[in-house]
């Protein structure tokens, strides 16, 4: 190892402290000093022509299948196309002609532009901590609990329609505040001034039928999240590609059902340059995302199998670019025929081995990236014995053009490499080679579809205010150069942030709304993956479909009732004489007709109203036992 790893692992064992749970995240990243996100927003379904724009430069380019996502980035899906990308356990989806931006994307927010198309965000739990908003061109969407949520934006026409089929939702903007309810919809018009119309949701679309379609696959796909976190991105393409196996040495295992002649793990797919973690790796396989983000790799059974580490409950995975170690150095840039700078080289983690960032992090970082693999960090080794390093065929080289061009890495395999050198030849923490332009492209091909500048152009309303967009990569590659392989610190982005030309605003802010607080969300899991009301609910934190009284509409006219206002209901414990009360019980005879002397002691007014009491009383729990038994 070199003297720069095994100070960097020394420090990990001084920075060792108690586990960090969920939702006791590191510092905001962006600020001095502050670690990058744990979680992206994986791209895990392309289907027809859907562009991709990353937030440092201005020039499109095909989306690639398991790209990382992050603060800045642009999707453009063309006419007839779909994809579908999560962020941890929740799954978004776009329509046809649809673009979206991330806003922000960090431990405790999702916040996505929606200037034209169609969105579809199934929520499975959100933490009190965190928030998930959606901004089109007249309102901000705030989703307030788990549920089901569609999200459809006109540019041209400057409207918006939110439907909501589980959840809760609110909606700011032009001045008004309003909530929507499970099983309803909102039309809602106007920048300055906007006017909402509120009424049940609409029938299922074609759109509707395939976002559904992939919620039951998802749905079905529950082995894999016994093993992992569903807040592992990529676990749900676990089940259909691979099984798991149990190894005497490492616990469960995961191993792909299908490889090809000479697979190994960091082999078939190709480098990116993703700020701000710096080099990552974007696999091409439809399961090739958590395996590689994730987890280590070891030799079980004469195969590669994926060891997830253990599953700690509470504690969020930490997304990682590329969990491997380069190979460097002088004597293995001769063995292989060139300058140590004409090649890279790697191979894979394994298990119980430290994973050490390229990029800046806190003591924090640390400890939460390693501690499902690292059993104590306090204990580890600084003179680390790599056990994949000596494995055949796990160390992958390749040429400089190669790794930096985001070419595919297996079509450019350099073999005449003396196995000897390979197992003896120092590991570093970083491939020191700086990014071009085509690296953060991560992709080279002809000229792709974009939105047209109508749309691009248009601003959209957030309640909160995002961070500033990224610096652009042509102001930063000469700084990244000068210290290849590493991305530059918070500071130093800042300072050319500080000099960059002023971009014109993306969105214009609202103040959050007046009045009565938001509906408290329910961040507990729920089988069938909402947080489905009745016996979850709690005083605190009731159901998920149990929202509040809604005093955000006005009562209706005699002339225009309430859209979706259903008809006057005769279950008021008053009934009038030509219809019963509802649920009322028919007279009973059981009873002698005269009451004894001595018990009729209170007045007839006040038994008659006890009576009254308990026939509500007695509805109202047949209310809530129906309602549950909905819920199963």
């Amino acid at each position: 190892m070199t003297r720069n790893t095994a100070s960097f692992l020394a420090w990990v064992a001084i920075a060792a402290g108690p586990l960090v749970a969920q939702g006791d995240y590191p510092p905001t990243p962006g600020a001095p000093g502050g670690d990058p996100p744990s979680r992206v927003a994986r791209l895990n379904l392309i289907n027809g022509p859907v562009s991709f724009r990353p937030g440092s430069v201005e020039e499109w380019t095909a989306a690639t299948l398991n790209y990382p996502l992050t603060t800045g980035d642009h999707l453009w899906s063309d006419a007839g196309s779909r994809t579908e990308m999560h962020v941890g356990s929740t799954a978004i989806r776009m329509g046809s002609e649809t673009a979206l931006e991330f806003l922000n994307l960090d431990d405790r927010t999702v916040q996505l532009s929606l200037r034209q198309g169609r969105l579809d965000v199934r929520l499975r739990a959100l933490g009190d901590t965190e928030n998930f908003e959606v901004d089109t061109p007249n309102v901000a969407v705030t989703l307030l609990r788990a549920g089901d949520y569609r999200i459809d934006a006109d540019a041209d026409s400057g409207v918006t329609t939110v439907t909501v089929r589980g959840g809760d939702a609110q909606v700011t903007g032009g001045g008004a505040a309003f909530s929507i309810r499970p099983r309803e919809s909102a039309r809602i018009s106007g920048t300055e001034t906007v006017a909402q119309e509120i009424g049940p949701m609409p029938p299922p679309d074609e759109f509707d039928s395939w976002c559904t379609s992939r919620d039951l696959r998802e749905d079905r796909l529950i082995l894999s999240a016994r093993y992992v976190p569903r807040d592992m991105i990529g676990y749900e393409d676990l089940d259909e590609n691979g099984v798991w196996v149990e190894s005497p040495e490492y616990g469960w295992v995961w191993r792909p059902r299908v490889v090809v002649a000479g697979w190994a793990p960091y082999r078939f797919g190709h480098w990116a340059w993703v700020e701000p973690w710096g080099w990552t790796w974007i696999d091409d396989a439809p399961w090739g995302f958590a395996p590689f983000h994730y987890g280590r790799w070891a030799m079980f059974g004469g195969a590669w199998v994926w060891v997830p580490g253990r599953m700690v409950v509470g504690v969020r995975p930490v997304y990682a670019p590329a969990l491997v170690a380069f190979v460097g150095g002088p004597r293995f840039g001769v063995a292989v025929g060139v300058g140590g700078a004409g090649m890279a080289a790697w191979f894979p983690l394994g298990p119980r081995e430290p994973y050490i960032p390229a990029y800046h992090v806190s003591e924090v970082y640390v400890r939460q990236v390693n501690i499902m693999h690292v059993t104590n960090v306090t204990v580890i080794n600084t003179n680390v014995r790599y056990v994949n390093q000596g494995v055949p065929g796990a160390v992958t080289v390749v040429s400089h053009e190669t790794f930096v061009g985001a070419r595919p890495v297996h079509t450019a395999i350099i073999t005449n490499v003396d196995t000897r050198v390979i197992a003896t030849a120092p590991v570093v923490a970083v491939a020191p080679i700086a990014p071009v332009r085509v690296s953060v492209l991560a992709h080279v091909g002809p000229p792709v579809a974009m939105p047209p500048a109508r749309i691009v152009e248009r601003t959209v309303v957030v309640r909160n205010a995002p961070p500033p967009p990224p610096v652009a990569f042509a102001a930063r590659q000469q700084a990244l150069a000068a210290n290849p392989g590493r991305p530059l610190e918070a500071t130093q982005i800042e300072r050319f942030r500080a000099t960059a030309p002023a971009r014109p605003a993306a969105f214009r802010q609202v103040g959050a709304p007046a009045g009565p607080a938001m509906s408290p969300r329910n961040d507990r899991p729920y089988p069938g993956g909402f947080n489905r009301g009745g016996a979850g609910a709690t005083p605190e934190r009731p159901a998920y479909n149990a929202a509040p009284p809604r005093n955000d509409r006005p009562a209706a006219v005699p002339e225009r009732p309430l859209y979706n206002s259903a008809p006057p209901r005769n279950d008021h414990p008053a009934a009038v004489p030509e219809r019963p009360a509802y649920n009322s019980a028919p007279p009973r005879n059981d009873r002698p007709a005269a009451v004894p002397a001595g018990r009729n002691e209170r007045p007839a007014a006040v038994q008659e109203q006890r009576r009254e009491e308990r026939k509500a009383n007695n509805k109202e729990k047949r209310e809530e036992r129906k309602e549950e038994r909905k819920q199963y």
